[in-house]
């Protein structure tokens, strides 16, 4: 299989950056090394470090895994939720 990497610009990089410095902060503020997150979440360190720098690489189901060791998984379900652009144009397409 190949896989290709995960191209960003650098505005939306920065997006992937902050949800990794959140991550990396979750996990300090209840006093969890790397070692006890990746292990919980089934994943090797290395990858951690990845996710904790905002790596749009890594699979997002890995990014789950992750919150969901720190009881974060509920913040998962705020992505996208509030479609306010794509409402707009279902309203105008039922005109």
């Amino acid at each position: 299989m190949n896989s290709k990497k995960a191209i960003l610009l650098p505005k939306y990089q920065k997006f992937f950056d902050q949800i990794g410095e959140n991550i990396k902060l979750a996990r300090k503020r209840r006093k969890l090394t790397t070692e006890q997150v990746s292990e919980r979440a089934g994943i090797h360190r290395a990858t951690l470090y990845r996710i904790e720098k905002g790596d749009p690489g890594v699979a997002i189901g890995l990014y789950f895994n992750v919150l969901r060791v720190m009881n974060l998984q509920d913040d998962f379900l705020k992505l996208a939720n509030d479609d306010a652009f794509g409402r707009k144009l279902q309203d105008l397409d039922l005109l």
